[in-house]
């Protein structure tokens, strides 16, 4: 089973509130765009956004250039029905992010634990490539991955965990990290997963 088929088979067979790392509200995301966005004109892309709200709390901010990229389709299908009429002012993209390409340019790349899951370097090179090629200079990267000493895997698959230091020696010279913040996320099964978030902002 490739990546695809296993986060379709996920998004099938699960409600968005019964995965481990379902959040009612992502605060601290919310928090680190609101800070760092210069307008809800901005461009922002949710990567692997797929049933996450972050989207539905961005529309009601007033932001109206918003993409939500996702391997899975039933993952977005679910984000879909949720937002009801409001799905149309929001871009949808099923693709893998390795492979990802787009004539635009974001202000904000958003990623909620899609980067820890890229376990082969060759993959976590294309993300990279994708990055650089897809934010504005001066642009904000926004990363959540599973700090040291948190999970090992997740819904099945192997993850990297990551540190400050680990994340800046991945991501190159390209970015530098303006802000870290540490998480202890709650699952629905009530256990606690280390998370760490990083803001870097990308470099002329």
């Amino acid at each position: 089973m490739n990546r695809k088929e296993h986060w379709e088979a996920i998004y099938k067979s699960k409600s968005p509130v019964e995965v481990s790392w379902y959040q009612q509200k992502p605060t601290i995301s919310l928090e680190l765009i609101a800070k760092y966005s210069l307008s809800t004109a901005d461009y922002v892309i949710d990567v692997g956004g797929g049933a996450s709200t972050l989207c539905d709390y961005l529309l009601e901010s007033g932001y109206n250039h918003l993409t939500v990229l996702d391997l899975s389709a039933n993952a977005l299908e679910h984000s879909k029905q949720r937002l009801g009429d409001k799905a149309s002012s929001i871009d949808w993209q099923v693709e893998d992010v390795t492979k990802f390409s787009t004539p635009k340019h974001y202000d904000i790349w958003h990623d909620r634990a899609v980067f820890h899951f890229l376990t082969d370097e060759s993959d976590r090179k294309k993300y990279i490539d994708v990055l650089n090629v897809s934010v504005k200079v001066g642009g904000h990267i926004i990363i959540a991955a599973f700090a040291i000493g948190g999970p090992t895997m997740c819904s099945g698959l192997s993850i990297v965990q990551y540190d400050e230091t680990k994340l800046k020696n991945e991501l190159g010279k390209n970015f530098t990290l303006v802000e870290e913040r540490a998480e202890e996320h709650m699952t629905s099964t009530g256990n606690v997963q280390l998370f760490g978030y990083y803001l870097l902002v990308k470099n002329a």
